[in-house]
């Protein structure tokens, strides 16, 4: 059997670390077998997790070195890992386990060095700070997930079931995947990844700033055509000056900040309306429902039609299960 360990330490989120333990434990291969063993382990027989409550862990550090894969889950802790955790998550490395993490528990991995030079991801909300921790780390906070071969990185606990699915595939193809997909009643892949659930705001501009009314009129008038020039023209500035002004003040072009903008319209309508993509488009100020599909999955990384069904409450209220 495949052995998986589940890396639990102070402040362990309880998603990401049952998350795993599920998703392999249901698994079976064609005749009826189980192919995983899956264990947790810790460096103490005790974790208080998060949520106010403490595991009982019957093994300690050394089932990582008879893992075939060690699963790290995010933890609320900030504290410094142990000098015998990082040696014990290196050696594991050193020996071509394969280990993966579940939303923060990429900083861990990041602590312990296994991500120094490779993609990686996390919660989106946290990908930021492991950019700025972990410069060696190439971040994708975009995705669902991060397959380097041996080292893999989740983003927020959900994605963990994605990625897991994804190593299942890997290790025993297709048919078993898609089965422990459907006893974790999901698909075996969603469409879209992170971006699809990150708040868009825009960056901030200073209280008074001159630029303030302005960009309340763009937000009135996104369903119009709004031009470079245009904008210029009503700061009262040459296009070269304004964009300068424009980009010192927000950190943006006036074309990108525009465009967030319209895609922000365009998600409120989606999830709060019935309207139709076209109408949506027009609404939105995007030239044609064929430019507001690509312009909308490129930002979002997913079809508008996918994100109404994600997340339109109406939709929501209206579906029953089968």
């Amino acid at each position: 059997m495949h052995s998986v360990a589940v890396l639990v330490l102070d402040g362990v989120v309880p998603f990401d670390m049952a998350a795993p333990l599920q998703v392999f434990d249901w698994t079976r291969l064609p005749d009826g077998r189980r192919p995983y063993r899956v264990r947790l382990c810790a460096e103490r027989p005790e974790v208080a997790a998060d949520g106010g409550f403490t595991l009982r862990v019957d093994r300690g550090l050394e089932a990582l070195a008879d893992a075939d894969t060690v699963i790290v889950p995010g933890r609320t802790e900030d504290a410094p890992l142990s000098p015998a955790v990082v040696a014990a998550l290196r050696r594991a490395a050193d020996a071509d386990t394969r280990i993966a993490s579940v939303c923060v528990g990429a900083f861990v991995l990041a602590e312990a060095g296994l991500l120094d030079g490779l993609r990686a991801t996390t919660h989106w909300v946290a990908a930021g700070r492991l950019a700025r921790d972990h410069p060696l780390i190439d971040v994708e906070p975009d995705v669902l997930y991060v397959d380097n071969g041996q080292i893999l990185t989740s983003a927020g606990a959900a994605a963990a079931l994605d990625m897991c699915l994804h190593m299942i595939r890997r290790d025993l193809g297709s048919a078993v995947a898609a089965n422990a997909a459907r006893m974790s009643v999901m698909p075996l892949e969603r469409e879209g990844g992170q971006a699809q659930f990150i708040v868009h705001d825009h960056p901030p501009v200073p209280r008074g700033s001159a630029l303030e009314p302005l960009l309340e009129w763009i937000e009135d008038n996104l369903a119009h055509e709004v031009t470079l020039g245009a904008l210029a023209a009503r700061a009262g500035m040459s296009e070269r000056t304004f964009s300068r002004r424009f980009r010192e003040q927000t950190g943006t072009t006036p074309l990108q900040w525009l465009l967030r903008a319209r895609v922000r319209r365009a998600q409120y309508l989606l999830e709060n309306s019935d309207h139709t993509i076209e109408r949506i488009a027009q609404q939105a100020g995007f030239g044609s429902p064929t430019a507001f599909r690509e312009r909308f999955r490129k930002v979002v990384g997913t079809t508008p039609h996918a994100y109404r069904s994600s997340f339109n409450g109406r939709s929501a209220a209206g579906a029953s299960a089968p």
